[in-house]
């Protein structure tokens, strides 16, 4: 069981790792002129739906980045709580596989 907690740990930090620098990541290749803004928005929603959306959308304010996207900054919230949500309900062993 203790195993099944630090996996889901281990999860949880390396998909918010992930999310942050690709907003980073985004944010650096935006300001050197490599790709236009609104290139990865699909990639930022998927690495939301996979559980980072708090990371992508704190990563936002901090670099100050996407922020006039009306899409990003409604369906990262909404994804941090489901998300959050999601990831009470795993700690608390209501899943079927814990």
């Amino acid at each position: 069981m203790i195993f099944l907690y630090v996996l889901l740990s281990v999860y949880i930090l390396a998909v918010n790792f992930y999310a942050a620098r690709l907003v980073k990541t985004q944010r650096e290749e935006w300001e050197n002129g490599e790709a236009p803004v609104g290139n990865g928005d699909s990639k930022l929603i998927l690495a939301g739906l996979f559980g980072g959306a708090l990371a992508v959308y704190v990563c936002m304010f901090v670099y100050r980045y996407r922020l006039s996207n009306f899409l990003l900054m409604i369906a990262m919230p909404v994804l941090a709580v489901a998300n959050s949500y999601l990831f009470y309900l795993g700690f608390r062993g209501i899943y079927g596989f814990f």
